[in-house]
């Protein structure tokens, strides 16, 4: 059944609103946990929001992948991903994911999600949500380390172009 959209356009400025706060105090404090926090509605909404069978998965992933983000930045979790697996990158689902710091693995799945999420979605608020997801996991990507920002985020094009065309 679908959900109610009487609210759904308040509801998603108000989480864009908390998401773009969220990111400002971050990129003006450095602290990712301001992003993360701002993330945080917009991603619950979205899993709210979600009906189809592989979406709904999709959202799920999406806030799964922040409360674990969350958690390995409160509990300084600083461990490589390419030095423990020996190797630089790793293939999951079909795209070559470059491997470093396992801070930047959540924010880079959650932004190649969201994209899927825009493509794969027939509901306008459910797109509406999933861009600002985006945004907001480039912002917590650029945050944590700006100067791979064009790294991941040509991994974030790549996933994302073709599923666009």
């Amino acid at each position: 059944m679908a959900k109610p959209t009487k609210h759904a356009p308040a509801i998603c400025v108000g989480t864009g609103i908390v998401m773009a706060a969220g990111a400002v105090a971050g990129l003006v404090t450095k602290e990712p946990l301001w992003a993360v926090a701002g993330l945080l509605p917009i991603t619950i909404y979205e899993a709210y929001r979600t009906e189809g069978e592989t979406t709904r998965w999709a959202s799920w992933v999406l806030l799964v992948a922040l409360i674990l983000e969350a958690l390995l930045l409160v509990l300084d979790v600083n461990l490589d991903l390419a030095q423990l697996l020996g190797r630089e990158s790793e293939v999951v689902a079909g795209y070559t994911v470059p491997l470093g710091p396992v801070t930047l693995v959540g924010p880079v799945v959650m932004a190649v999600t969201a994209i899927i999420l825009i493509v794969r979605t027939r509901g306008r608020y459910t797109r509406w949500l999933a861009a600002g997801i985006v945004i907001g996991s480039g912002v917590l990507i650029y945050i944590l380390d700006p100067s791979i920002i064009g790294q991941w985020l040509g991994v974030v094009l790549d996933a994302g172009l073709p599923e666009l065309q």
